[in-house]
């Protein structure tokens, strides 16, 4: 009989949620109450401007939430059934958008719009409908059943977290799988918070500036950061036979997403540019070291882990960022590509940090047994 898991889906809803409240009601900047009712913009006419991207952007951007929220309610309560799964979906995309849109008339720089209301209900409504379907066809419980033969029943959160690795790709990155590279951001803002108190002298000063990356460390850190997605991987399956397919399958959604990342930073023609000589090495090194640990027991595979990120994030946070990234930042930070900041710089900054509490988590509970052959 197939072991019955806690859904992936009600996390991942929540998790996409809280990003939309971000990407929302960025840059946080200068509320204020502009003299009008916040829901004043439901009986406003139809915007002079609009293009396609912002009207396709509103309706794309629901879709997943939609769609997460309806196959957490199938999970989560089957007798609810497939319209009633659609129409609760459905339900917390709208409240979620109204709240979104409302709070925006206190934003200057965001505008509230019934259009982008309307096209954000549409999106969650589709997507629950595709969820609906799916479910209707079967593939719901297909999956359910692969994940059974798959995976162990505790990982809902390694499963969460391998979803969340590529978005977090997304956002550029000084060193290519380099996520959680945040000291000098952090020791900088922490800096700006305490300038007019009595508390700046208890900053501690750096004796160094920090220094490049030499291109063996660069390598090391590109090893380490492709091969801790994929002890994860190995953390949360069940057999050896199914970690040697999903660690290509981890490295190449990986480099994918690298790929798209450097497309929509620099431009279809620079896809590629980020694989140079020491990232190629880097990326083989992992696919041969991940190669060697398809048979190592869980509760091994779960302190190589956490070594792993341990070592990763020391050196990636010893080098600053490079003239070229910071101008890459601020084509995504202040330029076209605003909409995707709360989608993914969060996801990179975080991801490396909520791996490290999981697999603390996975370490604290009971040895589990090692993976069949």
């Amino acid at each position: 009989m197939a072991t019955q898991h806690k859904s992936v889906a009600l996390p991942l809803a929540l998790a996409y949620a809280a990003l939309i409240v971000y990407a929302s009601l960025y840059p946080f900047a200068d509320w204020r109450d502009q003299g009008i009712a916040p829901w004043a913009y439901l009986a406003a006419p139809w915007p002079k401007y609009w293009t396609a991207f912002d009207l396709g952007i509103n309706v794309v951007g629901y879709m997943p939430l939609g769609f997460l929220a309806a196959i957490a309610v199938i999970r989560n309560r089957p007798g609810t059934g497939a319209v009633g799964a659609v129409l609760r979906a459905t339900a917390v995309g709208a409240a979620i958008s109204f709240a979104m849109e409302t709070l925006q008339s206190y934003l200057p720089a965001r505008i509230p719009s019934n259009v982008d209301l309307g096209l954000n209900i549409a999106g969650a409504l589709a997507g629950a409908v595709t969820a609906a379907a799916l479910e209707r066809l079967g593939a719901v419980a297909h999956w359910q059943r692969t994940r059974s033969n798959w995976f162990f029943e505790d990982s809902r959160g390694g499963l969460v977290l391998l979803a969340l690795w590529p978005v977090a790709l997304l956002f550029p990155a000084a060193v290519s799988f380099g996520l959680g590279q945040v000291f000098e951001r952090l020791e900088a803002a922490i800096a700006d918070w305490l300038v007019d108190t009595p508390f700046i002298d208890w900053m501690p000063v750096r004796q160094f500036e920090l220094e490049p990356l030499v291109p063996g460390v660069e390598l090391l850190c590109v090893m380490l950061g492709a091969l801790v997605p994929c002890l994860l991987g190995f953390l949360i399956t069940r057999s050896v036979a199914r970690r040697a397919i999903l660690l290509p399958s981890i490295l190449l959604a990986g480099v994918a997403a690298s790929a798209l990342s450097a497309a929509l930073s620099y431009g279809p023609p620079h896809a590629w540019a980020w694989l140079s000589l020491p990232v190629q090495v880097g990326i083989a090194a992992a696919l041969i070291v991940g190669v060697l640990l398809l048979g190592a027991p869980r509760r091994l595979c779960a302190a190589l882990l956490l070594i792993a990120l341990v070592v990763h994030l020391s050196l990636l946070n010893q080098a600053p960022e490079s003239a070229y990234f910071a101008q890459t930042l601020a084509t995504w930070e202040q330029g076209r590509f605003i909409r995707f900041h709360g989608l993914a710089q969060w996801v990179g900054w975080l991801w490396p940090f909520a791996t490290l509490a999981y697999v603390l988590a996975v370490l604290s509970r009971r040895a589990p047994g090692a993976p069949a052959p």
